[in-house]
């Protein structure tokens, strides 16, 4: 599970110019990098404007990888697929990439495990 805003936020490359082109970019990647994985669902919470990046012709292909676009906050909606995922797992191996401190605490009391968007952003710098 990706909290999308939290990942692209965590560099400063002037994301927040171009939103929906940041989200591109991510998806885009992750895609990529859940070709790789082929036992290994990829689900990621898009919000606000970055949601129009799954729209238009130019909208990246996201293959088996699941987008999920939050009706409003994207922590709840983050939180509320995470319930759902470790109720349905049989072996209850959600990871939420995040930072947020207060996401963190809310996905782990729904047995979810955390990582950092470090850990996430380095493994796609070695596509």
């Amino acid at each position: 599970m990706v909290d999308a805003a939290n990942v692209v936020g965590s560099r400063p490359d002037g994301w927040w110019r171009d939103r929906v082109g940041a989200a591109r970019r991510l998806l885009g990647r992750l895609a990529a990098w859940q070709e790789g994985l082929p036992d290994t669902a990829v689900v990621v919470v898009l919000e606000g404007a970055a949601c129009r990046a799954v729209s238009g012709d130019d909208a990246p292909d996201t293959g088996k990888m699941r987008v999920v676009l939050a009706p409003g906050s994207g922590d709840d909606t983050i939180v509320s697929v995470t319930a759902e995922l470790v109720a349905q797992s049989h072996k209850p191996e959600v990871t939420v990439v995040t930072a947020d401190r207060a996401l963190r605490q809310r996905v782990e009391a729904a047995g979810a495990d955390t990582i950092g968007p470090g850990w996430l952003l380095n493994q796609l710098d070695n596509l």
